[in-house]
């Protein structure tokens, strides 16, 4: 007997979760999400979800507070008698904490991954992690998906004729060679030095791109330092234009500002975390098929390999 699939979503995702469940073929569950006056949560199910396969929608940008929510649901959903309960993490939030990457530090990754783990997540569904090798540090399946399943008609509807990819940073690269695979075009790689976080020092582009349409490839945008730096850099050397493709818009401090004045054509993201503000240099894409059919597979077993380009 194949459970009955119930979708639930945080205060923090919620117009994506509709978009999801839509896509699916269902209503989002009734959850209230109530707060104490000192801003505890206290989320609960309003409806029965004993025996049901439960999918809990909810991206973990910051506060922390969208983290713990999530706990917190998981958490009320099992001990509801739910049959199985399955975190949908459209941006997985602490990913580039991945490891020490100098002294005294946390690997906060995996500390959010036994936090999840811990609170009850039976699998987890999540969309391009900042470091792949993030999937390791679950003990229960995770099913990551790739943006590039949404990314890549929507550069083939451009139809640019000089189409080049490139990575803002050294690790950026398999991302890029991957697109540059798919098109069957070449890629070259800006390589950058930070003083700081959030800070560049320096950068200098490896390959040719005079005449391209470049396409800077990338996983997450903050601040848009970095973008907006490889962006000038490839101008520089003489493309004909420069846009970049980015799956998680975080979108903080300046970065607005620093990509309403930049050198980019546009900067096309999807909507794993919700728009601040409007901009006439950014495009958004929706994720919400994309998790829609992965919900698909879930509930039916069957792979997911198709959703890959």
């Amino acid at each position: 007997m194949i459970s009955e699939v119930k979708i639930f979503a945080g205060s923090n995702t919620q117009n994506l979760a509709e978009k999801i469940a839509k896509n699916y073929g269902k209503k989002l569950g009734d959850i209230t999400l109530s707060k104490f006056s000192d801003g505890e949560m206290s989320p609960s199910f309003n409806e029965s979800i004993r025996g049901c396969t439960v999918f809990v929608i909810q991206s973990t940008t910051p506060p922390s507070d969208n983290i713990l929510e999530l706990c917190l649901m998981i958490d009320a959903a099992k001990r509801a008698s739910a049959y199985k309960v399955v975190a949908v993490i459209p941006y997985f939030g602490y990913a580039r904490q991945d490891r020490k990457d100098r002294p005294r530090v946390s690997i906060a990754a995996k500390l959010i991954a036994n936090m999840l783990t811990s609170a009850g997540a039976d699998r987890i569904v999540t969309c391009d992690l900042h470091a792949g090798q993030i999937q390791g540090f679950f003990d229960i399946p995770l099913d990551h998906l790739n943006g590039s399943a949404i990314f890549a008609p929507y550069l083939s509807m451009l139809n640019l004729p000089d189409m080049i990819f490139a990575a803002p940073d050294m690790g950026g690269v398999a991302r890029a060679r991957a697109y540059a695979k798919h098109f069957e075009v070449e890629m070259v790689v800006c390589d950058k030095h930070r003083k700081r976080a959030n800070e560049i020092a320096s950068m200098q582009v490896i390959g040719d791109v005079e005449g391209k349409d470049v396409i800077l490839v990338d996983d997450l945008v903050d601040t848009a330092g970095t973008l907006c730096k490889a962006g000038e850099i490839i101008m520089a050397k003489g493309a004909k234009s420069v846009r970049a493709i980015v799956t998680h818009g975080v979108l903080s401090g300046k970065a607005y500002e620093n990509i309403e004045n930049s050198v980019l054509d546009e900067l096309v993201i999807t909507d794993t975390i919700p728009l601040k503000q409007k901009s006439s240099k950014i495009r958004v894409l929706t994720v919400a098929d994309l998790f829609a059919k992965a919900i698909h597979a879930v509930t039916g077993n069957t792979s997911i390999s198709s959703l890959f380009i």
